[in-house]
């Protein structure tokens, strides 16, 4: 409430000192989360492709499995998948976007040849072979999915957390801060006016003083006058 502010000079330079570093971080806040949307929109577009190609892969991925199991026999495609002997590495790192830090996700050993798998040229069929393939494309789209749906939501939290931010100043504090400026500038303008009148007043009663202490004199010389005659 502005009425709980003392206003004093005082009060107020330290409220337009507020008021100045609110405006500021305001200002700043604000091209932080317009930078934000630019860089979500951009992620955003980013992950559209990547849902789109992660179903494809999917669905390319699922239609290879079921031809290899058609053609090949549910055994034959887990003795294959068993035989597999070294596995994808999966390691994280960070990056900074706009001040947001976001996973950076990197895989290894993700494609494989055919001797890497484990079954060798015997223990396997081109139709395992492309489910292999398959799969190998659809973990990779899995992987960098998981960075990119990571790094929108990160930026979407740090979107809405400044939105927030941007809000609480813009619609509470600067409008408080601004109350109150207003409210002490009025006050000390009421104890300025105060204050003149009562100098005038002082200045007024002074004057009618000295107006009347040189009217005693006079008189008192005028006496003096008719005496001496």
């Amino acid at each position: 409430m502005a009425e709980d502010v003392k206003p004093t000079r005082k009060n107020l330079m330290a409220i337009e000192d507020r008021i100045e570093l609110s405006e500021r971080g305001h200002d700043t806040l604000e091209q932080k989360r317009d930078g934000l949307i630019m860089e979500f929109m951009d992620i955003l577009d980013q992950a559209q492709d990547v849902r789109a190609n992660l179903n494809q892969d999917y669905e390319r991925a699922q239609n290879k499995i079921n031809m290899a199991r058609a053609m090949e026999g549910d055994v034959a495609v887990r003795g294959a998948a068993a035989a597999l002997k070294e596995y994808p590495e999966i390691t994280t790192q960070s990056k900074n976007i706009m001040g947001v830090v976001v996973p950076q996700i990197e895989s290894s050993r993700v494609k494989k040849s055919l001797d890497q798998r484990g079954y060798g040229l015997l223990g396997s069929s081109a139709r395992i072979d492309e489910a292999a393939d398959a799969y190998e494309e659809l973990l990779e789209s899995i992987i960098l999915a998981a960075e990119v749906e990571t790094a929108m939501k990160k930026m979407l939290e740090e979107i809405e957390t400044t939105k927030r931010r941007v809000n609480a100043l813009e619609f509470k504090l600067l409008p408080e801060l601004y109350e109150n400026q207003e409210y002490i500038e009025q006050k000390l303008e009421e104890q300025e006016r105060e204050e003149i009148f009562r100098l005038k007043k002082i200045k007024a009663k002074k004057e009618e003083e000295e107006k009347e202490e040189r009217a005693a004199e006079k008189a008192a010389a005028e006496a003096e006058a008719a005496t001496a005659d």
